[in-house]
């Protein structure tokens, strides 16, 4: 993936975008004794930065793959990016759902035109519904992280913040899957002026900071962290790009999530999620690698069950 599928891909999904404002705050600058500048995927459409790469991997299927529909597995935010840009483009939409999720989830999917398919709450039930699919309809599978057409959508929420601000020293995104990660660090390697790739990974799912010490894909054992959507691992298309660009994974603790988001809700006066926070959280952890630097920042959803906040735990 280059510079010019980057540009292109940018081009392409705009009509199916929002560009997402960027924020600062002088008070957490003074926490962090740095400059940050916060790029507010919160406010993408579904409200989280996956609407990228979703539209973009439905345009680039041929005119008989959209006529099939997509297939993808998913209880978060890309189900309902991939429900969404489907109906904006005329496509049928398959999502497969563990029947754990909760039914706010699957009545959003259903809301942006899914036809939600439910399963075990296992990844291989997950697949083998995903399977079963793409056989009785011929649907094209559409994996969430681990897609190249989904790693350069995710990728142009970078290069707006580095049209927005050129020169910043670092972009720091959190890591789950991978995608966002990997498209980042493509985006701050071809359009940064030397900008390094930084990720934040809570301590209780930490496969992708092992992975890269390790050489070779990683998997956790438990799941037990706040942050939801960071609970999947990296794939074989988003690893390498992940090896070779991203300078460092900064490991945080719940403790340290959950007062990274109170700040954002704070001072920010937005709504993140956990697994967004995550990402402020590696800075104002590891200050002395930031300090006096200008930091790009992904706030990367919003979407957050209001019922159930960590603050006053």
């Amino acid at each position: 993936m280059d510079q010019q599928q980057l540009i292109e891909c940018h081009e392409r999904i705009k009509p199916f975008i929002h560009r997402t404002p960027v924020l600062t705050s002088r008070l957490i600058n003074g926490m962090a004794e740095a400059l940050l500048f916060f790029k507010c995927e919160n406010f993408q459409r579904m409200g989280a930065f996956k609407m990228r790469g979703a539209a973009n991997a439905i345009m680039q299927l041929t005119d008989e793959q959209k006529q099939n529909g997509v297939v993808t597995h998913s209880s978060g935010n890309f189900a309902q990016a991939l429900s969404l840009a489907a109906q904006g483009l005329g496509v049928k939409a398959y999502i497969v759902m563990p029947n754990s999720a909760p039914q706010v989830k699957k009545d959003a999917v259903r809301g942006y035109g899914g036809k939600v398919i439910e399963c075990e709450p296992n990844l291989q039930a997950r697949e083998k519904a995903s399977k079963e699919i793409m056989a009785q309809y011929g649907a094209t599978f559409i994996h969430p992280s681990n897609d190249d057409q989904v790693i350069l959508g995710q990728g142009t929420a970078c290069m707006e913040l580095l049209e927005d601000h050129p020169n910043l020293d670092y972009v720091v995104t959190p890591v789950g899957g991978g995608g966002l990660l990997a498209g980042t660090a493509l985006a701050a390697h071809y359009f940064g002026n030397a900008c390094k790739t930084i990720a934040g990974e809570p301590f209780e799912v930490d496969d992708a900071y092992r992975s890269l010490q390790s050489g070779k894909i990683e998997t956790n054992q438990t799941t037990h962290t706040i942050a939801d959507g960071l609970k999947t691992q990296l794939g074989d298309r988003n690893f390498p790009i992940i090896q070779k660009y991203v300078d460092a994974i900064v490991r945080v603790t719940e403790d340290e999530i959950i007062s990274a988001m109170r700040i954002i809700w704070e001072r920010l006066k937005i709504v993140c999620e956990p697994s967004s926070a995550v990402a402020l959280a590696a800075v104002l952890k590891d200050k002395s690698k930031f300090q006096g630097k200008k930091i790009g920042i992904i706030i990367s959803g919003g979407n957050v069950d209001l019922g159930r906040l960590p603050f006053n735990r």
